[in-house]
C-alpha cells in the first residue's frame, strides 16, 4: 500500500541528495550541476513482430558527465518511465564516484516484458533499440558504456555488442561499449556474480567493525545471522547463496512475486532457485512453510533483511512493522524516503543502496579495462607467480628431509601457496579491496562528523564531494 504522502523514487533520491547537500557548503550553481540530469534521449521505435509493427518506447539517461564514458545498466520491465531513468542514472553517478570507478552516471531501459516474447523476437527488439542508442553515440565505448539490470543479461548485453560491431566495424575497442558480456563474447570471470558477491563483501566489512554492529544491535559475526531476502534474482540468489555456504548465515525467508517461503531451521538456497527455474515460482516448494502473502515477511523478525528486487517495497506502509536490525540494499532504492527516516529514529541501520550494489559497476569497470587493454587479467603473470612461489616451496621441502620428523610441511599448505591468481581470483580480490575502501570511506563520515547519524548521508557526502572535485579540476 502506498500513502499519499510517500515520495516517489526520483524524489526520494532527491530529498536523500538534499539531506546531504544541506551539510557541505558547495557553491549554489556547483549543486544544482550536480542535482539535475544532462540530458534523456527517447526513442520509440517499430520492429515488425507476429505479423504487424509494434512499438516501443526506450530510454537512456546521462545524470553526470564529470567523467566519461558514463556507466549504468538497461532493464526491460513494462514499469520503465523516465522519472525512474532518471533516478537510476543520478545513482550511478554517485555509486561509480563512491567506489572510484571512473565513470560518470547513466540508465536505460526499454517498456517491454521480456517473458513476453521469444528469443529471436527479443533479438530483434534489441538491435533495434541498439541501433537507435548508438547511432546518436548513447552506446559507445568512450561515451556511453551499458550493463545489464532488470530483465537484461549476458545474452542481451552480447547482441548489443555485436550491433555495435556490425554499425563500428573499425573501431578496435568495440567490444568495451557493454559490460556484463558472456566469457566468450568478450566478458570476464566474475561478472554475473558480481552483485551478490558485493553484497556479501559489503556485509563482511561491516562486521568487521564492533563499533558498527553496536549502532545496529548486533554482535559476533555473520555466522549464524538469520537473513530474510526479497528477489531471488541474480542478485538476491548470489547473495544469500554466498551468505549461506561460506559465512554460515541462516537464510530464513525468501520472498518472491508468488509470496514468500519461511523456515526457522533455513532455506537451501540453491534447491529454491532450482525450483523456482522449474516451475516459476515458489508456490509448491516442498521444505518450507509458504504464504502467499510475501510482503508479509518482509516483517519477520531477523537479524539481517536483504531487498533485492525493486524499488520501494519498504516504504510509509510498512516500516514501522520491520524489525530487521541491519537492512543492506541490495536493490536500487528499496526503501522511500519516508521509510528511511521511520527506519532511522527507530534505530534502524541502512547500508545504502549506492554502495551495497556497486559490486556490479566494480566488475563492469575491470570488464571495461580488460576489453581495452586486449588481455585477460592473470595472463602474464600467473605462471611466473608460480615459478618464484615454487622456490620456496623447494626449499622447503629441503628443510623438511634435512629435520626428518622434527618438522614437516603442513599438508595443504603447498598446493595452497603454488597457485597463482587467475581471472577470477583477481576479479574477487579487485572487488574486495574496493568495496573495503568505499565502506570506510563511509564510516569515517558517520563516526567523524556530529551532523552525519547514517550511513546513506555519508555515501551521499563521500560521494558528492568526489563529483564536485571533478568539476571543479574541469573548470567548470
Amino acid at each position: 500500500m502506498k500513502h499519499l504522502n510517500e515520495p516517489s523514487f526520483r524524489e526520494s533520491v532527491d530529498l536523500m541528495f538534499n539531506r546531504a547537500v544541506a551539510l557541505m557548503d558547495l557553491p549554489p550553481g556547483l549543486e544544482e550541476k550536480i542535482r539535475v540530469c544532462n540530458a534523456t534521449y527517447t526513442v520509440r521505435f517499430g520492429v515488425r513482430l507476429r505479423g504487424k509493427i509494434q512499438t516501443f518506447t526506450g530510454y537512456r539517461s546521462v545524470h553526470s558527465e564529470h567523467m566519461e564514458p558514463v556507466k549504468g545498466g538497461i532493464r526491460y520491465a513494462l514499469s520503465v518511465n523516465q522519472d525512474e531513468v532518471e533516478a537510476l542514472a543520478a545513482l550511478m553517478t554517485y555509486k561509480c564516484a563512491l567506489v572510484e570507478a571512473p565513470f560518470g552516471g547513466s540508465k536505460g531501459g526499454l517498456c517491454v516484458d521480456p517473458r513476453e516474447w521469444d528469443e529471436h523476437e527479443l533479438e530483434s527488439i534489441t538491435r533495434r533499440f541498439a541501433y537507435e542508442l548508438i547511432k546518436r553515440d548513447l552506446i559507445n565505448p568512450s561515451q556511453n558504456v551499458p550493463a545489464p539490470d532488470m530483465g537484461t543479461g549476458e545474452r542481451e548485453m552480447a547482441w548489443i555488442a555485436d550491433q555495435y560491431r556490425r554499425m563500428n566495424t573499425t573501431d578496435i575497442n568495440a567490444r568495451a561499449c557493454v559490460t556484463g558480456k558472456p566469457l566468450n563474447a568478450g566478458g570476464i570471470a566474475g561478472r554475473v556474480e558480481a552483485t551478490g558477491r558485493g553484497v556479501q563483501y559489503a556485509l563482511r566489512e561491516f562486521f568487521r567493525h564492533p563499533e558498527d554492529m553496536a549502532a545496529a544491535g548486533l554482535s559476533g559475526s555473520l555466522d549464524g545471522k538469520r537473513v530474510i531476502v526479497q528477489g531471488l534474482g541474480n542478485v538476491g540468489y548470489h547473495a544469500a547463496k554466498f551468505l549461506r555456504e561460506e559465512d554460515g548465515a541462516v537464510i530464513t525467508g525468501i520472498i518472491e512475486h508468488d509470496g514468500a517461503l519461511y523456515s526457522d531451521e533455513g532455506l537451501d538456497v540453491e534447491a529454491v532457485r532450482a525450483w523456482i527455474m522449474k516451475h516459476g515460482g515458489v508456490t509448491g516448494y516442498p521444505d518450507a512453510t509458504h504464504t502467499a502473502e510475501g510482503a508479509a515477511v518482509l516483517e519477520h523478525e531477523c537479524d539481517i533483511l536483504i531487498p533485492a528486487a525493486m524499488e520501494g517495497v519498504i516504504n510509509m506502509g510498512n516500516a514501522e512493522r520491520i524489525k530487521a536490525a541491519l537492512i543492506i540494499e541490495a536493490a536500487n532504492g528499496p526503501v522511500t524516503a519516508g521509510a528511511d527516516e521511520v527506519l532511522r529514529k527507530k534505530g534502524t541501520v541502512i547500508i545504502p543502496d549506492m554502495y551495497a550494489n556497486a559490486g556490479g559497476v566494480t566488475v563492469s569497470y575491470f570488464e571495461w579495462v580488460k576489453n581495452l587493454s586486449h588481455i585477460r587479467f592473470g595472463r602474464m603473470g600467473r605462471r611466473q607467480e608460480e615459478a618464484r612461489h615454487q622456490l620456496i616451496v623447494d626449499e622447503l621441502e629441503r628443510l623438511d628431509r634435512h629435520l626428518g620428523d622434527a618438522w614437516v610441511m603442513s599438508p595443504d599448505f603447498k598446493q595452497k601457496y603454488l597457485r597463482g591468481a587467475g581471472e577470477l581470483e583477481l576479479v574477487r580480490s579487485g572487488l574486495d579491496d574496493t568495496m573495503r575502501i568505499a565502506y570506510q570511506s563511509m564510516r569515517e563520515v558517520w563516526h567523524g562528523r556530529e551532523d552525519v547519524t547514517d550511513l546513506r548521508t555519508a555515501a551521499y557526502l563521500v560521494s558528492i564531494n568526489k563529483v564536485a572535485a571533478s568539476y571543479r579540476a574541469l573548470g567548470l
